[in-house]
């Protein structure tokens, strides 16, 4: 990584929060502010014009807001873009979803609103945010067009069975994006169960499962505690729990809990797969997609000891390849590949039994 320092944009409406945003990003020798904008309509002329390596871009802004000038940066200048959004609101938490839907690499919440004083206390999550931009692989960008269609957004019409195979789903940084890609692309008829873990707040979690029930065939929602695993369904853990199988092949529950954060983060792709492993065994696939850190990694080596299949999303396509690199590194992989391969791979896998895949 060079050791000049990158250059970052602050675009927020209030004049106060521009100010507190520049300073705490200044605070660390690695960024330097290039200057700032108050509006979308400003923050474009100033991409244009003072090219910076990086973009922190509030959501709520008159004239040009958040999620239009984001979508206007991606077309036509694409980089990183951080997205800060006020805690606690409906429209600004689905907003932030469709702005990692559409390309924004990460987002931090304003702990107590539009103008926030005490925004120190996210100092933390913004410099992390921000270390992510600077590693952020451009080249994995794929940015769905504006106004796709939704798709059905009904369940499945065969009556679901109890799930005999299972395709568990690891996604942290650039995941909201890479489910997109992948879970509508998937056939109704799977005739596996899909489990998703994605490093999210809680707030946002179910968002992402309504977003993604409306674009594919499958069903798809939060999960629930206690709920039988039934094929041709995706359920996404909900942020703050950690969510595990019990059971068996054929015979198998979930489980939320909120036992103690693994790598930090709860829920844990980890905690997952280690039950995917012992539960499903060689009916089990384990997908590890884009992400900073190493949660997966030492789940899909369990997965894959126990005769299952490792599915790793390939370095060029992966927004930030540090989970997919751990995950290679630990477990090895059947099948290393691009982010728009990966549903066509799932269902060739599951149509074929490969493996014992589907018992």
């Amino acid at each position: 990584m060079s050791e000049k320092p990158a250059t970052v944009l602050v675009v927020d409406d209030s004049a106060f929060m521009r100010k507190l945003i520049a300073e705490m990003v200044e605070s660390n020798r690695a960024f330097r502010v290039v200057g700032t904008a108050a509006d979308g309509i400003e923050a474009l002329q100033k991409v244009r014009s003072l090219n910076p390596d990086i973009v922190t871009l509030d959501i709520e802004m008159p004239r040009l807001n958040g999620l239009q000038a984001l979508e206007q940066i991606m077309a036509e200048m694409p980089r990183p873009v951080v997205m800060l959004s006020a805690a606690g609101s409906d429209l600004g938490n689905e907003m932030t979803l469709r702005a990692l839907e559409r390309g924004a690499l990460e987002f931090v919440r304003k702990p107590s609103g539009p103008v926030s004083i005490d925004l120190s206390i996210v100092r933390a999550q913004l410099m992390s945010a921000l270390e992510a931009a600077r590693a952020m692989n451009m080249g994995g960008m794929r940015i769905p067009a504006p106004g796709a269609p939704a798709g059905d957004i009904e369940p499945a019409k065969k009556s679901p069975d109890a799930a005999t195979k299972v395709i568990a789903i690891a996604s942290s940084t650039g995941g909201p994006r890479a489910l997109a890609e992948i879970i509508p692309h998937l056939p109704e008829n799977l005739g596996a169960a899909v489990v998703v873990v994605q490093h999210m707040p809680s707030e946002f979690t179910k968002l992402l499962a309504e977003r993604l029930r409306a674009m594919s065939p499958l069903w798809v929602a939060e999960a629930m505690d206690g709920k039988l695993l039934r094929e041709n369904r995706v359920y996404v853990a909900p942020g703050g729990h950690h969510m595990t199988l019990t059971g068996e092949s054929g015979n198998a529950s979930i489980r939320l809990d909120q036992s103690p954060t693994m790598w930090g983060v709860r829920p844990a792709a980890d905690r997952l797969f280690f039950s995917v492993a012992s539960t499903f065994g060689r009916a089990a696939i384990g997908v590890v997609l884009t992400g900073m850190g190493r949660d997966g990694a030492e789940g899909l080596r369990r997965i894959r000891e126990a005769g299952g299949r490792g599915i790793v999303q390939d370095r060029e396509s992966s927004i930030i390849y540090g989970m997919p690199q751990a995950a290679l590194a630990a477990a090895g992989a059947d099948n290393v590949v691009t982010l728009n391969e990966i549903a066509p791979l799932i269902g060739v896998l599951c149509a074929t039994d490969a493996r014992g895949i589907g018992g």
